[in-house]
């Protein structure tokens, strides 16, 4: 069973062992916003490297992933997306395996909260418990993260069916915010998981004792396939996004080109006006026609309607009306 300690206010511990299997027993601490006092824990207890310290605490920030193998651990740094608000950051989880301990660092996390308050409460119902493995410990950890991103894709598919049904609404200005804000979201997400599986198949691929078993490659080889399947939906995302984009910028240049087209009509249209306009606003008068008539200001409107008229009729032969 499971027993739980609180160390202090960032730092708890769960000892596993199944009465069945006095010889194994396996402890997960779980580190929250690791400062200098539980960088300090760590290494009065384990014998940790100093840079593997350094880089799990929360003032650090990695910008890949890594895996290092050592003589008694294996250290491990992951990213993975956080939906903060309407925008998709990315978190980082920092693990030190060993045979029969699994360290899990990370700045407040909380899917690998929960899933230590549920391992807390119930830790029979886990593979881990069953077989005393640390390595089966990081694969159940692992998962509940990576189904943490289902929830994440859900929401991006329901933003982009959002903007598909504003972009054929005639709400084209509205959607190209939300165009920049998705493809954003896909680009960081894409970003965050894209050495996922890499990271796992060389944890795999390590001579050692924590991975030493064919049972266990087969659930991290389950774990790349939800990786790859993961990867497959961003990119299935993107290209929709891409897709709805192109979409909204031939609507937006349709609608330019439409205003622009009845600008040039009108300006068109106005132009044979001012031309009679001008002749007429001549300062000769001799010779010029319709100005001693008493009704020579309607016959030059008459005149200038006629002139916009026949253009009218003209662009409508034309089609461009």
């Amino acid at each position: 069973m499971g027993n739980f300690t609180k160390i202090s206010k960032n730092i708890q511990k769960i000892t596993i062992s199944d009465p069945k299997m006095s010889d194994k027993k396996i402890t997960w601490i779980n580190i929250i916003n690791p400062r200098k006092p539980e960088i300090e824990y760590l290494r009065k207890k384990f014998n940790f490297s100093l840079s593997h310290l350094q880089a799990s605490s929360s003032l650090a920030t990695a910008q890949r992933p890594s895996i290092e193998k050592m003589d008694d651990y294996i250290f491990i740094i992951l990213h993975f997306p956080l939906l903060n608000e309407e925008n998709i950051i990315s978190k980082e989880v920092e693990f030190f395996i060993g045979e029969d301990f699994i360290v899990t660092s990370h700045n407040n996390i909380k899917t690998i909260n929960d899933f230590f308050n549920l391992y807390k409460k119930d830790s029979r119902s886990f593979l881990s418990f069953k077989q005393g493995s640390t390595a089966v410990l990081f694969y159940e950890i692992l998962e509940t993260l990576m189904a943490s991103c289902y929830a994440i894709l859900d929401d991006n598919a329901k933003k982009i069916i959002t903007l598909e049904e504003q972009i054929f609404t005639k709400e084209s200005k509205k959607a190209v915010t939300n165009v920049l804000l998705i493809r954003r979201n896909i680009i960081n997400f894409r970003r965050i998981i894209q050495n996922h599986k890499n990271i796992i198949s060389k944890f795999v691929q390590l001579e050692n004792v924590i991975t030493n078993n064919n049972e266990i490659k087969k659930l991290f080889y389950n774990l790349q396939e939800t990786s790859i399947l993961t990867w497959n939906n961003l990119e299935s995302q993107k290209e929709m996004i891409e897709v709805l984009n192109n979409t909204n910028e031939s609507l937006l240049n349709y609608k330019i080109s439409d205003t622009m087209k009845t600008l040039t009509i009108f300006s068109v249209m106005v132009f044979p006006l001012t031309l009679v306009a001008a002749i007429f606003g001549m300062n000769t008068i001799n010779g010029m026609p319709f100005v001693d008539n008493a009704n020579g200001f309607w016959i030059i409107i008459c005149l200038m309607l006629i002139a916009g008229l026949s253009m009218l009729i003209y662009f409508k032969k034309k089609k461009w009306l």
